[in-house]
């Protein structure tokens, strides 16, 4: 049981260190939803529609990573096995779940971020 505990630890430490070593900027990450949903509807210029597609390419990278720190644990709890009697969720399947929204979050990000892109280029 430490073991297993100990693992998770140590991935968790690891997911919040990769995101501490892409060196992200700091401004994008310190936006508030209501802030982003404000630029949403204020963004005429490219230099914001750049912003926005900037905040959203972060977001991405963010998901992906807890995506692939998820996929790990999926992994890893999938060579474990449970007896017949094991109750729902089991934590094999909540590992799936949560990769499974993290890469969905990763890719509506992409779509976010590829759209205000094309924004910016096309206000120029």
């Amino acid at each position: 049981m430490k073991v297993i505990m100990k693992a998770a630890f140590v991935s968790a430490v690891l997911a919040v260190a990769a995101g501490m070593a892409l060196g992200e900027p700091s401004t994008s990450a310190g936006y508030s939803k209501t802030e982003i949903k404000q630029m949403q509807h204020d963004a005429h210029t490219a230099q914001q529609y750049r912003v926005l597609a900037d905040y959203f390419s972060t977001q991405q990278r963010r998901f992906e990573q807890q995506a692939v720190a998820e996929k790990q644990e999926w992994e890893r709890r999938s060579q474990s096995t449970y007896g017949l009697a094991a109750k729902y969720p089991r934590p094999v399947d909540s590992s799936k779940n949560r990769f499974e929204y993290f890469s969905y979050e990763a890719d509506q990000m992409n779509q976010r971020a590829a759209k205000y892109q094309a924004l910016a280029e096309k206000s120029q």
